[in-house]
């Protein structure tokens, strides 16, 4: 399926590129219509408008979006029904923009009304039951072979299909066999015949594709190719199956059980053989390109030829040649190896050199560590003098501020008969015991009274 990068390549590392308005909108246009094959979209029709020209001009809508929707007139007078606003329908269309007004819309190509019948019911519970399966499995499908030898046709021989697929194959290359095998392809039996048909052609491998194929009709005529016995006939086939039923807009279970499908048996005949104009005109630029291909080796082969010759000498000059440059290369070697030599020993020398200046006079540094030594001895007993005589002073200092010298001048400490020293007299009542301790000794006192101290 076609990348976006497929419709506008803009490349980042070359800087902004500006496109026009009607470029955008066609690379768009590109992508939408690549992008999204053709869908069935259920919904109901509103703004409907029959135009002078027979388009058909309305838009689908549910209850949370709409789309703009057109039908034209070469789809539109095939409906069986008329159109009108409000009317549910399912419609198979595909997705596209309006590039004059940058509208995003849907091409209808076919309409009916909404809500399945009976066959459409019967119809998705088949398909739905063989998708299960792995029936319809992609990867299992086959590839239809190039060149084929020969070309197989299932269908009735009173088809005007088979017409159109015989004029197709004789238009595009009559020289390709081909085998037709007889069924008939409506009314009742008319499955179990195709299923036999192609069971016989893939019996007899006689031809090297199949096509399956049928004009167009109702629901109900194209009935047989929702068989479900054609279907697995269709898959047991060891030969590839191309399934052109009906016109572009109908669509059999036998179209997505087949190898392929064509929208109309001329498209399946087309699909399956090579045009006989484009194949000479292939084999022609092929033999062209193939002559000029072998003109240009040839031409490619002498000058390397020639090249050769020059290059190609005796094998004694050769060897002479050699032994020039052995020789040269030794002594190539010999002098560079002589001259490394000499620089090193000349970094050596300087190096010895520049070491003697550096190296250290060991008696001035016994001298002086001694001398260093005793100057440290000193200031440190001075030090320690110092900090003894501070030691001292601070000691001093701090007797005078212990209780036992606050009490040795007369004061004393009052506690409580709980222990705890007593600041303030006013806790205190009469009758109360006290403890006061003095600079010698201890007296029990009792409390006869309190006053506030004068001053």
């Amino acid at each position: 399926m076609p990348e976006p990068s497929d419709f506008m390549r803009i490349r980042e590392d070359a800087g902004p590129q500006v496109v026009s308005v009607s470029e955008l909108a066609r690379s768009v246009r590109d992508l939408l219509e690549h992008r999204f094959p053709l869908a069935w979209v259920a919904g109901e029709i509103s703004n409907f408008t029959l135009a002078r020209s027979g388009h058909l001009y309305f838009s689908l809508k549910d209850d949370a979006a709409q789309m703009r929707c057109v039908m034209f007139r070469h789809r539109a007078q095939y409906l069986d029904f008329a159109p009108r606003e409000g009317l549910q329908v399912e419609a198979r269309a595909t997705v596209t923009l309006y590039e004059p007004r940058g509208d995003f819309q849907l091409n209808v190509e076919f309409m009916r009304p909404g809500g399945p019948g009976a066959l459409y019911e019967a119809f998705l519970k088949l398909k739905s039951k063989l998708e299960r399966e792995g029936l319809f499995d992609e990867r299992a499908k086959r590839t239809l072979p190039p060149y084929p030898r020969a070309i197989g046709v299932v269908t009735s021989p009173q088809a005007a299909a088979l017409r159109d697929v015989l004029t197709t194959l004789a238009r595009r290359n009559p020289a390709i066999p081909v085998v037709v095998y007889p069924a008939q392809v409506q009314g009742a039996g008319a499955a179990a015949e195709l299923a036999a048909a192609l069971e016989t052609a893939g019996r007899r491998r006689e031809v090297d594709v199949i096509l399956l194929v049928r004009g167009g009709g109702s629901i109900e005529d194209l009935w047989s190719f929702n068989d479900e016995r054609l279907a697995r006939a269709i898959r047991a086939s060891p030969i590839p199956v191309v399934a052109g039923v009906g016109h572009e807009t109908d669509f059999s279970i036998a179209d997505f059980a087949a190898d392929r499908r064509a929208p109309t048996p001329t498209a399946a005949a087309e699909l399956v053989s090579p045009s006989r104009p484009e194949l000479i005109a292939r084999v022609a630029t092929l033999a062209e390109l193939l002559s000029r291909r072998t003109r240009r080796d040839i031409e490619t082969r002498m000058q390397l030829l020639d090249h050769l010759s020059r290059r190609l000498v005796h094998p004694g000059r050769r060897i002479d040649s050699q032994l020039r440059l052995l020789d040269q290369l030794e002594r190539r070697l010999v002098g560079s190896a002589n001259g490394v030599i000499d620089r090193c020993r000349w970094r050596i020398a300087h190096l010895v050199e520049r070491s003697r200046g550096r190296l250290p006079h060991v008696d001035a540094l016994i001298v002086r560590s001694g001398d260093l030594s005793a100057r440290g001895a000193r200031a440190l007993d001075s030090l320690l003098a110092s900090r003894s005589r501070k030691v001292d002073s601070l000691a001093r200092a701090l007797s005078h501020l212990g209780p036992e010298a606050v009490l040795e001048r007369g004061y004393a400490i009052v506690r409580s008969s709980a222990g705890t020293i007593v600041r303030d007299a006013a806790p205190l009542a009469p009758g109360d015991s006290l403890e006061i301790s003095f600079a010698r000794g201890v007296a029990d006192a009792e409390v006869t009274g309190t006053r506030e101290r004068d001053g």
